[in-house]
């Protein structure tokens, strides 16, 4: 896949292929164990490669002077409140290294610009709330956080449990 300039000439971008799957969950590894949550990475390269392959997911790397050092998997999202499409980002890291040399801002900038290219009008992701740093750089984007919700989540037991609701199961 072709790498894309950015307005850094030693960092570069490149949409993720299916076959990079195994290179997803690594990254999603490394960004597990930065947020003290590796153990929540269950992931596998099957699972990414279908995600990837069925377009229900996308990532992107960043390249510093040939070397991956970023990293961000998002998909397309809307919402009924709001009746916005946008993207949510669901793995954002930039590799400790190379952190404050405006990599993160790039991507950030290159998401912007694919939300915009697509017709989006807002782009969701989320940061756990000790993470200050993390915090202090969306905001100095201008980024707001929506601090009156909590996200809830099934797991793969807990939808199959509730749709025998449905299927007036017990």
């Amino acid at each position: 896949m072709q790498k894309i300039r950015t307005s850094n000439p030693d960092f570069m971008i490149r949409h993720a292929s299916p076959d990079d799957a195994e290179l997803v969950v690594e990254y999603m590894r490394k960004l597990g164990a930065y947020q003290k949550m590796a153990d929540k990475i269950t992931a596998s390269e099957p699972q990414i490669r279908r995600l990837l392959n069925e377009k229900l997911g996308e990532a992107l790397f960043g390249y510093y002077r040939g070397e991956i050092v970023g990293f961000a998997y998002f998909c397309q999202k809307s919402s009924a409140f709001t009746g916005r499409a946008g993207i949510f980002i669901d793995g954002f890291l930039v590799d400790t290294k190379v952190r404050h040399q405006g990599l993160g801002k790039i991507i950030m900038g290159y998401l912007c610009s694919l939300a915009l290219q697509r017709n989006c009008q807002m782009m969701e992701w989320g940061v756990l709330d000790w993470n200050k740093p993390t915090i202090e750089f969306y905001r100095s984007l201008g980024a707001y956080s929506v601090d009156e919700m909590r996200i809830f989540r099934f797991t793969p037991d807990d939808l199959k449990a509730n749709a025998h609701a449905f299927e007036g199961k017990p």
